[in-house]
């Protein structure tokens, strides 16, 4: 590191030594300790991932018809929500990129232990009853979406019905084309 950072903050704060003979003779002694410490550690945390692996937060937010979120969801909206399931969670533990704009179903890293991270989700939804319809993996519409989406079944439709009829015409029309031809063979055998 920079001397200044060593000098004004990992020194003090004792988050740090400097590579003495004396300090590396201390570590290597305290290694094991060390090491011990942060396999439990590991197994609290692999046994607490083991609990919450299918833990779904609700989040209940005012949202506009294109589904956006008038604010949005945190680390800590998302901790909170956590802590109201039983599970507690820091925000510094959440992996979130960027806050959550949008209604839907989330998936959301949290890191339990630098060597152990669960996935949970988090559900943004208007309502509770819209919320569990999420969490059984449904999966929201927006107003402008959906009436694109009724107008290209509508044309879909209108399609297939022209092809049905044009198939019934054509099929029509060589009853019709057949019906000459056997009247012009008929009065080919009277003679």
């Amino acid at each position: 590191v920079k001397p200044g950072f060593a000098r004004n903050f990992l020194l003090p704060q004792k988050k740090a030594l400097r590579a003495t003979k004396d300090n590396i003779a201390y570590f290597e002694s305290q290694r094991v300790t060390l090491e011990a410490q942060n396999l439990e550690r590991r197994k609290d945390a692999e046994a607490v991932a083991a609990k919450m692996g299918d833990l779904k937060v609700i989040l209940i937010r005012q949202a506009s018809e294109a589904l956006q979120l008038y604010g949005s969801v945190t680390s800590r909206d998302i901790a909170d929500g956590a802590s109201a399931t039983g599970v507690k969670l820091e925000r510094g533990q959440i992996e979130l990129d960027k806050p959550i704009k949008t209604l839907g179903a989330h998936t959301i890293k949290v890191h339990l232990h630098p060597e152990v991270t669960v996935d949970i989700v988090a559900v943004v939804a208007r309502s509770p009853d819209e919320a569990d319809f999420l969490a059984k993996g449904g999966k929201l519409v927006a107003e402008t979406e959906r009436a694109a989406l009724e107008a290209a079944e509508a044309a879909q439709r209108a399609a297939e019905q022209a092809a049905a009829l044009f198939e019934a015409k054509a099929a029509g029309d060589e009853v019709a084309e057949a019906a000459p031809a056997e009247a012009e063979e008929a009065p080919a055998d009277k003679k």
